[in-house]
């Protein structure tokens, strides 16, 4: 029996397998600002990947893939540019107000007075009311301390934001050469058994990634519009900045839309809203809506994870790569699980007489892709 560094041939193989599976994380770990930015670069083209189908289906520009993206790409410039003269003026003024009120808000905060105010105004007893305001001074400092880390993480992050713009680059490139790499990438592997094998973890994780990427952006603007309509109905200071800061946080797993509903209650309450109690029931409601109603009917079913399991990936994703990492870890999690599906289902190798190899056709896309 061969041996090598003296273990067998078959310990040996492990034995570098393993070492090599270690490489590769300790690279992507290295590399984690570059291949997140490659991941998002994924997500905005499938983001867009129906609307250029679309275009595609007219008769002259059913074989031009590129002048279909650049169509695209000026229709989405287009609609960018006409929201943000319609809503800028009001919302960079709401979100100057509240930059002034943070102050105020801060300082509230720290002294306990916004929990003793808001208690003292629903009839609560002065003692249990200086218990509570006694509680938050003590703990004012750790709470303001963890709320200025974030801070700084997020000054940090805008500070390379800059990249942000190879974005749309990247997923130009993506949607117009994925399909052909994927399929070359393919047809590397030398017996079908294994071509066909990866040929079906990429169809799978395909349409996890476009039902993912659009879901969210159905729930964030689902979000973003029911909070504005009830926010500016019901009186509610900086309707439309909560409202978008709401929905922006809604890509973000578990965490988001928690801090979403304490950011607007703290800043209700600060700005005197009367009505602090209908608006927390409103945010509970809404949540229960999104969790029960909406995700099921727009996710589907290939996103389902057990909640546990969300949660450690959450926080995962967030030690490994802040906020970022978070929004990613359904989606890895997600793939993970298919590609170990697949390997589960696969049947017992045979011996397989080499062949020709016969190509493998590119990704489609599955039904909901179409708009």
């Amino acid at each position: 029996m061969s041996t090598w560094l003296g273990l067998d041939a078959r310990a040996a193989r492990v034995t570098l397998t393993v070492l090599l599976f270690a490489v590769v994380l300790a690279l992507l770990y290295l590399l984690r600002h570059v291949v997140l930015l490659l991941a998002f670069s994924v997500f905005f083209a499938y983001l867009l990947y129906p609307l250029v189908r679309l275009v595609q289906r007219l008769p002259s520009l059913a074989a031009h893939r590129t002048t279909a993206i650049g169509i695209v790409y000026g229709l989405l410039l287009v609609a960018v540019t006409a929201v943000g003269m319609i809503t800028g003026p009001k919302l960079t003024a709401e979100v100057s107000n509240l930059a002034r009120k943070l102050p105020e808000i801060s300082e509230q905060v720290k002294t306990g007075t916004i929990a003793a105010d808001m208690l003292e105004a629903r009839g609560v007893k002065a003692a249990q009311v200086r218990d509570v305001e006694t509680y938050l001074r003590e703990h004012a400092g750790d709470i303001l301390a963890y709320v200025q880390g974030i801070l700084t993480a997020v000054l940090v992050w805008l500070a390379g934001a800059w990249t942000l713009v190879l974005i749309p680059i990247f997923a130009f490139f993506i949607l117009k050469d994925a399909e052909p790499i994927t399929a070359s990438v393919t047809n590397l592997f030398e017996t079908r058994r294994n071509r066909e094998l990866w040929h079906g973890i990429g169809q799978d994780v395909h349409d996890l990634l476009g039902e993912y990427v659009r879901a969210l952006i159905l729930l964030a603007l689902l979000t973003f519009l029911v909070w504005m309509g009830v926010f500016l109905v019901a009186g509610v200071p900086y309707a439309i900045v909560l409202a978008a800061i709401a929905g922006v946080l809604e890509f973000l797993p578990l965490f988001g839309p928690l801090a979403a509903g304490v950011l607007v209650m703290i800043v209700a309450i600060v700005s005197g809203y009367p009505y602090p109690v209908l608006l927390l029931l409103f945010i509970i409601l809404w949540r229960g809506v999104q969790d029960y109603v909406s995700s099921p009917l727009i996710m589907g079913r290939g996103i389902e994870l057990h909640p546990g399991l969300v949660i450690f990936g959450v926080i995962a994703g967030g030690e490994i790569a802040g906020a970022a990492g978070m929004f990613l870890s359904v989606p890895v999690i997600s793939a993970l699980r298919i590609v170990w599906r697949r390997f589960q289902a696969l049947p017992p190798a045979r011996t397989e007489i080499a062949r020709p190899l016969e190509p493998i056709a590119p990704l489609t896309e599955s039904p909901i892709r179409d708009l």
